[in-house]
């Protein structure tokens, strides 16, 4: 799939005009050929030798490349990594509230005998595999260059991130 090199939306590999911003999907280079798959936005490798897929995928790392990545140049001026940053930090905050919700609600099973405790530790697990499963599947999108949202999270990253 090729990107616009205007909007960063993904697109065909043979068409001409991007269907979300209406500007020429492609330009051609010197030789006669397409420009090379971009997503719009600046490439940060000429400067800092890291790719934008790279730190996109990286911002998923703890908090602290996400926040970082939106604190210095060219990272913060880079909508593909602004994205991934905020809608880590988002996930992050709504971890932590089904965290608490989860903490409650299984301290209220942990009253049942013996029931309780067997649920309450089933959920948990659950709970932690999905976050795994989730993760990796961030940490991979980033890494392929695609942007993926999350439901809500990811349209309040996308507005965040100036998209």
């Amino acid at each position: 799939m090729a990107y616009c090199v205007h909007c960063g939306f993904q697109i065909g590999d043979n068409v001409a005009v991007c269907p979300n911003c209406g500007k020429p999907a492609a330009q051609p280079d010197a030789a006669g050929a397409a420009a090379a798959p971009a997503t719009g936005y600046t490439s940060s490798a000429a400067s800092t030798g890291l790719e934008e897929n790279i730190a996109g995928m990286l911002a998923y790392f703890t908090i602290i490349p996400a926040i970082i990545f939106l604190l210095i140049e060219p990272y913060n001026r880079n909508r593909f990594v602004r994205f991934h940053s905020f809608q880590c930090l988002f996930g992050v905050v709504a971890v932590i509230v089904i965290d608490i919700i989860l903490s409650i609600f299984t301290s209220m099973l942990h009253l049942v005998p013996m029931l309780g405790w067997a649920v309450g530790t089933l959920i948990w697990g659950l709970w932690s595999l999905a976050l795994v499963a989730l993760w990796l599947l961030l940490v991979i999108k980033a890494y392929q260059h695609q942007i993926f949202k999350l439901p809500v999270i990811g349209d309040m990253a996308e507005r965040q991130a100036g998209a």
